[in-house]
């Protein structure tokens, strides 16, 4: 069937496009024909004070994520953590750390986190967002307790690390759900983004608080630095409970008006807004589809329209952006620079978290201007050429001459290459994505078995880092160069551009099959709100008032918005339907 004969047989009166009056969302009918209800389109802030807020004070969660991975490198080089928890060579008469020991100290926090990012979905699908945040800082707070009063026993430390990652990995699932659905779509990229970037800057800040305590020769060389950590999640647990709820988990439970005060806020503009209508009669559609499927069993994470794709996107996803070797080469960093006479391994790590965490803060730019799709490409490609290059140096000449400072000196500039490449592309933007293509039915969960998905590759590389570094040295730069590698067209093949656009028209996009790469980036809400389509109140008496006198495909195009009708015109001429 031809496009235009689809759309000349479903378009509608052209005064529909235009009119003032819009009935509000999740209202009857009678009562808009009744009120009258003046929509209004003043132009909207950019970004508002509140949503500014809103996402500064959550992504403190990702601040914790990134303090309680960052401190542990720091603690297995102190003298006192040695002490007591290393093991004991009385031939040499030192104290170190076996593979295996350090492996579970380090690795045990992900394991945790692996566990909380699948048990925190449907807890938030239960007591809602902002409580489980709350929730969820206080189980980490009990893991450092647990950390901090072990005194010799080394298995102690690493179930503190566990327990704390069960904080850690709920946090890293709901803490980008909450923004998701709350962010006012112009800004959700950059505010899902700044999960990462406090990431990167509780990294940093670990590494200078060690930097600071490794002098002293007592348990205050690592105490401190755990002290330290109850701060974080006291300040997101209490201030998140001053928080609203997310408008998108409000509407789903009935608090409509709660729903439409809290986007309206967000946005900065009047209730009657046309932006609100907008987005509070896109949620209407979909919870009016998703009731009409029933209860959601926990299998149609895979079954559900379109859902089998996206679930397994995710997971891909996530597990490529471990898998991109950032987090080798954060391990492997310290031995890099002591290649040119850079000994104290704390120094290196600073220069390390700086440069992370001084690049991410451009990300959140090239996310909201640039995209998420090309981003991603282009991420890729240059992490594969710097790793490329690192591992042919480090094979080629300091394999055979460990002390040349030419060759350390490329790579210590190819490794800060290799971090301004993850921290603008595929550091923050992993998150956002994943955050986007869900629908609200099963986003919980799908989220959850993405960020499971990110800490299991977390745990696997922390882990054997150390036993494959010993067998096959600086070629297994080689092993993440074809990652990155395989990431290009994993992005290229299967992930669609969400910029711009409202949660529920990246799900159309998706049901629709729109093939990435075809749809054009979203219209973002500050441009004129008249191209943007907010159902007119059906007259009484008129025939176009009765859903069921219409064809089905005429009642799907009616109930799209324009920006949706847009990927259904891009889906029907791509598979001529």
């Amino acid at each position: 069937m031809g496009v235009t004969k689809v759309f000349t047989r479903a378009k509608a009166s052209p005064d529909s496009h235009f009119s003032s009056q819009a009935p509000t969302p999740a209202r009857s009918n009678s009562a808009v024909e009744k009120d009258h209800a003046i929509i209004d389109d003043s132009p909207v802030k950019y970004l508002t004070w509140r949503s500014f807020i809103l996402g500064l004070c959550v992504s403190m969660g990702g601040f914790i994520f990134g303090y309680s991975t960052g401190q542990i490198a720091g603690f297995t080089s102190m003298t006192d953590f040695q002490r007591r928890f290393a093991e004991y060579n009385h031939t040499t008469g030192q104290y170190f750390f076996s593979n295996v020991r350090n492996g579970l100290i380090v690795g045990l926090l992900s394991i945790g986190t692996m566990i909380g990012a699948l048990v925190a979905a449907p807890m938030a699908d239960r007591i809602g967002r902002k409580y489980s945040i709350s929730f969820w800082a206080l189980i980490n707070i009990v893991g450092i307790i647990v950390q901090i009063a072990a005194t010799d026993k080394w298995y102690q430390v690493a179930l503190g690390r566990w327990v704390m990652g069960l904080g850690v990995g709920a946090l890293s699932s709901v803490v980008p759900m909450y923004q998701s659905e709350s962010a006012p779509r112009q800004v959700r990229g950059a505010m899902v983004s700044a999960f990462q970037l406090f990431v990167a800057f509780g990294i940093f800040i670990s590494y200078i608080v060690n930097f600071g305590t490794e002098r002293l020769n007592n348990t205050g060389s690592w105490r401190i630095t755990m002290g330290i950590g109850f701060a974080w999640p006291l300040i997101l647990g209490i201030g998140t409970l001053f928080l609203p709820e997310s408008p998108r988990y409000a509407y789903r439970h009935g608090r409509t008006e709660e729903a439409r005060e809290v986007m309206a806020k967000l946005y900065g503009v009047p209730l009657n807004h046309r932006v609100v209508a907008q987005e509070m009669n896109d949620m209407k559609q979909k919870l009016e589809e998703e009731t009409n499927a029933g209860v959601a069993p926990w299998y149609e994470i895979f079954t559900g329209p379109r859902m089998f794709y996206r679930t397994m996107l995710g997971i891909v996803l996530q597990s490529l952006q471990q898998l991109t070797g950032a987090n080798f080469i954060f391990y492997y960093g310290t031995s890099i620079f002591q290649g040119v006479g850079l000994s104290n391994s704390f120094v290196t790590q600073i220069i390390l978290g700086a440069v992370n965490f001084g690049m991410t803060l451009p990300g959140l730019y090239i996310v909201e201007h640039y995209g998420r799709r090309n981003t991603l490409m282009v991420g890729a490609a240059w992490m594969f050429i710097c790793f490329l290059i690192w591992a042919s140096v480090g094979h080629q000449v300091l394999h055979s001459d460990p002390t040349s400072h030419p060759a350390g000196v490329a790579m210590i500039v190819f490794t800060c290459f290799f971090i301004v490449g993850f921290a603008t592309t595929w550091g923050p933007i992993v998150w956002a994505i994943c955050g986007e293509m869900y629908p609200f039915r099963y986003r919980a969960t799908c989220m959850g078995i993405a960020t499971a998905a990110n800490w299991t590759w977390n745990f696997l590389i922390s882990f054997f880092t150390p036993f494959i570094n010993s067998n096959i040295d600086f070629n297994y730069g080689y092993v993440f160069a074809a990652c990155n590698l395989a990431a290009v067209f994993v992005v290229f093949f299967f992930v669609n551009e969400t910029q711009g656009r409202t949660l529920e028209e990246v799900d159309t996009m998706y049901v629709l099959r729109v093939l990435p790469g075809r749809a054009p980036a979203g219209r973002p809400p500050m441009a004129s709100w008249r191209t943007s389509r907010v159902p007119p109140s059906p007259r009484r008496g008129s025939r176009r008032s009765s859903s069921t006198r219409l064809p089905r495909l005429l009642l799907l195009l009616r109930s799209l918005s324009r920006s949706n009708r847009c990927c259904f015109v891009i889906a029907l001429n791509q598979r001529d339907l």
